[in-house]
């Protein structure tokens, strides 16, 4: 019996980008299509099989540990970009402000959908959901550089609206334009949180 459920949810990759060098800047390179493979994004700097364990996940392990790399990809939503553009008061938000790999529209309270979905491609590849990726401070110096004054306010408005790490678990091609389904874990809410 399957696991997963295909929803009705259909998403359109409108926006792709990689970071080559988180070192040197925070921002994003657009680029109309990029290959996906096991270990990441083809020159994306958050490639690779592990990676450094960073202030997230502190309470399972001391900041630096190597482990598996789930964050390989940052996927956001372009209706929740919008929100956080307005409330930073710019008339647009530059995907590449915060080192994003797909910008997806269509798929709504994106930043929530649970952890463990599937986002498929018309050719079958899939990235698969870790979590939440929470905002943090780094991208305002980037958003600084092309809109003065307004880079502070990411954080606070990017909450609930900063998208979702993934890692890649079907190779394949991402492409401008395609389209994204959307499949979630088939199984109930766990029980101890309405405790």
């Amino acid at each position: 019996m399957p696991a997963l459920m295909k929803t009705e949810y259909i998403g359109t990759i409108v926006w792709l980008g990689v970071l080559p060098s988180r070192a040197s800047a925070l921002r994003s390179r657009p680029v109309t299509s990029i290959a996906a493979h096991f270990s990441g994004l083809q020159g994306d700097d958050h490639g690779g099989d592990t990676r450094a364990s960073c202030s997230r996940v502190t309470t399972q392990y001391p900041k630096g540990t190597r482990i598996r790399n789930t964050r390989q990809v940052c996927i956001v939503s372009a209706e929740e970009m919008a929100a956080v553009a307005a409330d930073i008061g710019v008339d647009r938000f530059n995907p590449e402000w915060c080192g994003a790999n797909v910008v997806i529209e269509g798929i709504p309270d994106f930043t929530h959908i649970p952890p463990s979905s599937r986002l498929q491609m018309p050719d079958g590849s899939v990235l698969t959901v870790d979590m939440e990726n929470r905002p943090c401070h780094l991208p305002a110096p980037v958003i600084e550089e092309d809109a003065p004054t307004h880079g502070r306010g990411f954080k606070s408005a990017a909450k609930n609206r900063r998208g979702v790490t993934a890692w890649v678990e079907r190779e394949g091609v991402l492409n401008l334009g395609d389209s994204v389904t959307l499949h979630i874990p088939d199984q109930r809410n766990w029980a101890e949180l309405a405790r």
